[in-house]
């Protein structure tokens, strides 16, 4: 199993390393948040891609992007990758306000070894039950995304699209009659990187629609003036 690492405390993250791959893991370290984040999401697409499970494990006291927000924007991004908080503040309030923000699991400093292992175990479990009962595929209509490869076709007539094109598709796809406001494909697509006002979303919708409805008799992909947008197979 391949263990991601984020720490800033470089005695801890030495303890844990060390330990991790005495039991036979991959150990991959970060120290601050934004390195994480960048790591989490390599791990996310290496495990729709070949299926190897990563757990993060996360301290929540971090220098720049915190690790409160590391999660936050995981999670928003539709990465579901499984965390476990590791961090000194142990208040019920700080316990709450992590699994609210989409952490899985949450492990008070100091905390003995044994424990850990246990945790990871349990989520790691978890994690390959969720993936092989997840679909491989989405469809809607004629249009289909294959999970695993990454290519879209429409008719059967394969489509070229771009990384942010097939993240945009895939997330319209992952509920098809939804409206997705621009904020909500801001943060899911771009982890909200974007400024508020930019036009990205309205460039890559038109871009989309080009390649997913031009030469096609009934569109699938639909603007809300005002609201956002939906793909979905309309009467």
């Amino acid at each position: 199993m391949n263990i991601l690492v984020v720490e800033d405390d470089a005695r801890i993250s030495g303890f844990l390393e060390r330990g991790l791959k005495a039991e036979g893991h991959r150990v991959q370290l970060a120290t601050t948040g934004a390195e994480g984040l960048a790591l989490a999401m390599d791990a996310a697409r290496a495990a729709r891609e070949d299926g190897v499970t990563t757990i993060v494990l996360l301290d929540i006291m971090l220098p720049g992007m915190n690790g409160l927000e590391v999660c936050q924007t995981l999670r928003a991004a539709q990465v579901q990758l499984p965390i476990l908080m590791l961090t000194a503040l142990g208040s019920v309030e700080d316990r709450v306000n992590g699994l609210k923000l989409g952490a899985d699991d949450y492990l008070v400093k100091p905390f003995a070894f044994e424990e850990l292992l246990a945790r990871i175990d349990a989520l790691g479990r978890r994690s390959r039950e969720l993936t092989q009962s997840a679909p491989h595929r989405l469809v809607v209509a004629d249009l289909e995304l294959d999970l695993v490869t990454m290519r879209a076709s429409r008719g059967g007539q394969a489509i070229n699209l771009t990384a942010k094109e097939l993240a945009l598709l895939e997330l319209l796809m992952s509920a098809p009659g939804r409206l997705f406001s621009r904020e909500r494909i801001l943060a899911n697509v771009w982890g909200s990187s974007e400024a508020p006002l930019t036009n990205v979303v309205d460039v890559y919708i038109r871009r989309l629609r080009e390649k997913i409805d031009d030469g096609h008799e009934r569109p699938l992909i639909h603007t809300m003036r005002g609201l956002g947008y939906r793909l979905e197979a309309a009467a």
